[in-house]
């Protein structure tokens, strides 16, 4: 016989589908078929396995998110139990919203199965937060350096101002890099005590993060039409800028 708590988690998981499906269908509702249908059409075979390929990475780097921070804290959980966790939590985070609420829920529901106490939990959350800031910087410090005149598109600056930002946003990485090699003392993010994690794991979050936001923006690049394509340097940066903001609004 189910508990009280398996039926309550049950209906969640029901009511969070119906509601993407429902915000799904407001946003391409003003669509009619002939013009969804005239778009994916425009897509070719291989951009949409390419496009496909991106979307698998993506989601594979997102598990490594959680797995890094699982061995950070020193506990074992298997890679499949991770990925359908990741995978559940960042699809409905990106659909819903509320990532901090959204997004939390389920690692809570998850992870306290697998013996993880709240304040672990937390830990993994916030540790995973950290990963993805830490390849925004890199991956924006990175094209900032390649293409300094991207930033021109935005604000009329000099390319040296870009560069600088490049720099600065690089050099934060180092400064994490250097906590953890020295084994600085813990920082603290609200009420969440963050150790600096050993180097391995460090590197480990300094491929999985920009894989993550690399293989997204791949994604874009991949089903845009060929006449309207500004680039990936282009798609990446205007991608990393805007799932940044889009992030912070629904924290």
């Amino acid at each position: 016989m189910m508990k009280r708590s398996d039926v309550a988690w049950t209906l969640v998981g029901i009511t969070a589908v119906l509601l993407c499906g429902y915000l799904l269908y407001q946003e391409i509702r003003t669509l009619s078929l002939a013009e969804l249908a005239e778009s994916l059409a425009a897509i070719s075979y291989r951009n949409w396995l390419l496009a496909g390929l991106a979307t698998l990475g993506a989601y594979f780097a997102l598990a490594w998110y959680d797995r890094i921070a699982i061995a950070h804290l020193g506990k074992r959980i298997s890679w499949w139990f991770i990925t359908l966790c990741s995978f559940t939590t960042y699809a409905l985070a990106h659909n819903i919203g509320a990532s901090v609420f959204s997004g939390a829920v389920v690692r809570y529901r998850a992870y306290r199965s697998k013996g993880l106490t709240p304040h672990e939990i937390g830990v993994l959350i916030v540790f995973c937060s950290l990963t993805f800031v830490l390849g925004t910087l890199l991956a924006g410090g990175t094209v900032l350096l390649l293409e300094p005149a991207l930033l021109d598109r935005l604000i009329n600056v000099e390319r040296w101002v870009s560069t600088a930002i490049g720099l600065s946003l690089l050099s934060l990485v180092g400064l994490y890099v250097i906590g953890s090699w020295r084994q600085l003392a813990p920082f603290h993010i609200g009420k969440w005590r963050i150790e600096y994690p050993r180097l391995p794991i460090v590197g480990k979050q300094l491929i999985a993060a920009p894989l993550e936001l690399l293989c997204a923006a791949a994604i874009i690049y991949f089903a845009l039409p060929p006449d309207s394509n500004p680039g990936y340097l282009v798609v990446l940066a205007v991608f990393l800028a805007s799932f940044s903001l889009a992030l912070l609004s629904h924290a």
